[in-house]
């Protein structure tokens, strides 16, 4: 049995000892949350030990060393980084992991070569929706498909858990995601070469052996010793081009001349047309305008067609310079591609390489001709009936004109457009050019019945004797002429001179009523007669021969009317 000295001796050695590694301990100051240095102490097959300087050591999942081939290279002594999570936990053990502290150690890299757009070695591990997982140094990173290549790829067995060169393009802190690109990365290395390339290639420069690598509509893509550059349709001539697959082939060696080199874009612009003479320089001097000229219909448009001048030279010939007669017609209904024409100039812009051309202006004018035949007598075709008059076409010449239903007949009966269709032939006079628009007249073919107030010299203050044609409320339509062809309206406030007289009711379809010119204009057919005027005329003429001194002493009109109708009655008696 121990003494009781040896016991006490043994508790002094144990407090001692307590206190040491409590100093010892204290003296570490491990803090939780952080990335501590750890020492292998045992290499297991499940775990590995290490010494975090902590009251024992900790113990790491061996799956947690296998990325990056890390734990061939691992060896008892070596010194790894770990993440302390627990200094101790309810079993008394500390909780440590090194998968974490290596992504905490790549996320914190991963900020600063985001500025600086580093190059990351990384490796693709899996597909998911929209793209891929990327491990870059135990960090798992989003990569879009787009972002895998500079051209979509199928199948990428070849990229899957092989070391590939990446660049952040996005980091979300607050979530946790970094997004990566391999695309990037070739792009920023192509564009060093380019750059490098470019060096040897300024504007001006003729490059005898371009190779046409692709062709669109708008232009063509060229290789230039390892450089893209583009041909644009509008650089292929001075001229215009339809397609630019007609003048190359894939393949084929072009010379052309560097026009434009963007340094900032990286982007060459080459041109065919800049290594000839612009033949719009001395156009002013080879063609004139008002001039005759001949060249090829290249291209049918729906406003126009445009025709080739010369190599390089086009003008256009609008649809309203197409035909004398239709300024709207479709240009295939007049001209075919390939078709040689005669053309007149009508106008060039040098500065915007305009020209504008006339094929009309070539062709004999039927206005000019149309002109020749105002007052003449005409066949016209009818095209179209309106509800105010019929449009027809002159049938020698193809121009188009109208008929109003006013000059159908002396009447103006709007009823009269009734009596004609479509594809009728009618002879009509021609009355009226004017702004290119003809005016036809069918009564100008017959005598106008206006003409009896000349024939018989009956002018504006003439007494004319008409014949009641029918009684109205608010007058009586009267026949001038024996044939009736003249039929005019005298109002009721014209009818006499007394109102009382003046009541249409009164008179009767037949009777004789003598009336006053009082307007009338030939050429706007317009005639006023007025009843009213006539007897008023008449009683001056009357007073003036009867009544003279009669007002002074007292004579009255009817008293004079008496004693004149009384003289008359006397000198027949005498007789």
């Amino acid at each position: 049995m121990a003494s009781e000295q040896e016991l006490n001796k043994e508790s002094a050695l144990h407090k001692e000892f307590q206190s040491l590694l409590d100093k010892d301990f204290k003296d570490r100051k491990l803090k939780e949350n952080q990335i501590i240095k750890a020492t292998v102490t045992e290499i297991t097959k499940n775990f590995i030990v290490v010494d975090c300087k902590a009251k024992m050591e900790g113990m790491i999942p061996i799956e947690e060393f296998k990325n990056d081939d890390e734990l061939s290279k691992l060896k008892v002594g070596s010194n790894i980084d770990v993440y302390l999570e627990r200094i101790e936990s309810f079993k008394g053990e500390i909780i440590i992991s090194r998968d974490k502290a290596r992504k905490m150690k790549a996320w914190k890299k991963m900020e600063k070569v985001f500025e600086s757009q580093e190059e990351l070695t990384g490796y693709i591990t899996s597909k998911i929706k929209g793209g891929f997982i990327c491990v870059v140094e135990s960090l798992p990173c989003f990569m879009p498909s787009s972002q895998v290549d500079q051209k979509p790829l199928r199948r990428i067995d070849h990229l899957m858990n092989t070391p590939i060169k990446v660049i952040a393009t996005k980091i979300d802190k607050s979530r946790g995601n970094v997004c990566v690109s391999r695309r990037a990365v070739i792009e920023k290395s192509k564009n060093a070469e380019i750059t490098e390339a470019l060096k040897n290639i300024k504007e001006g420069d003729i490059i005898e052996d371009a190779i046409v690598k692709a062709t669109t509509d708008w232009g063509i893509f060229l290789d230039i010793n390892g450089i893209d550059a583009l041909l644009h349709v509008s650089d292929l001539s001075h001229g215009r081009v339809k397609k630019p697959a007609d003048l190359v082939t894939i393949g084929q060696k072009i010379k052309v001349k560097i026009t434009k080199v963007d340094p900032k874009t990286n982007r060459v612009s080459a041109s065919v047309k800049a290594l000839t003479e612009d033949p719009y320089d001395n156009i002013e001097k080879n063609y004139k305008i008002g001039e005759t000229y001949e060249g090829t219909v290249t291209k049918l448009m729906d406003y126009g067609a445009f025709i080739r001048i010369q190599e390089g030279i086009e003008g256009l010939v609008h649809n309203s310079e197409l035909d004398w007669t239709n300024k709207n017609i479709k240009p295939s209904k007049v001209l075919s591609v390939s078709q040689n024409i005669k053309f007149k100039i009508v106008n060039i812009d040098k500065d915007s390489k305009r020209i504008s051309l006339s094929y009309k202006a070539t062709l004999d004018n039927p206005w000019n001709k149309i002109k020749e035949n105002i007052g003449e007598e005409v066949k016209i075709k009818v095209n179209n009936v309106t509800d105010k008059a019929v449009f027809g076409e002159l049938i020698d010449t193809g121009l188009t004109g109208m008929l109003h239903y006013k000059e159908i007949s002396y009447e103006e009966n709007i009823e009269d457009l009734k009596k004609f269709k479509k594809n009728d032939t009618l002879n009509v006079k021609v009355i009226e050019i004017k702004d290119d628009k003809i005016r036809f007249s069918k009564r100008a073919l017959d005598k106008d019945p206006l003409q009896w107030f000349s024939e018989n010299k009956k002018k504006v203050g003439s007494v004319i004797t008409t014949r009641i044609h029918e009684v109205l409320k608010t007058g009586v339509k009267v026949a001038v002429d024996k044939d009736k062809k003249i039929i005019t309206t005298i109002r009721k406030s014209d009818l006499a001179k007394e109102s009382a007289d003046a009541r249409p009711e009164v008179f009767s379809p037949g009777n004789a009523l003598d009336a006053k010119i009082i307007e009338l204009d030939l050429k706007t057919r317009k005639i006023k007669l007025s009843v009213k005027a006539a007897q008023i005329d008449e009683e001056k003429s009357l007073i003036a021969k009867f009544g003279e001194g009669a007002t002074k002493s007292g004579a009255t009109l009817k008293g004079i009317f008496e004693k004149a109708i009384g003289s008359k009655k006397k000198k027949k008696e005498e007789k």
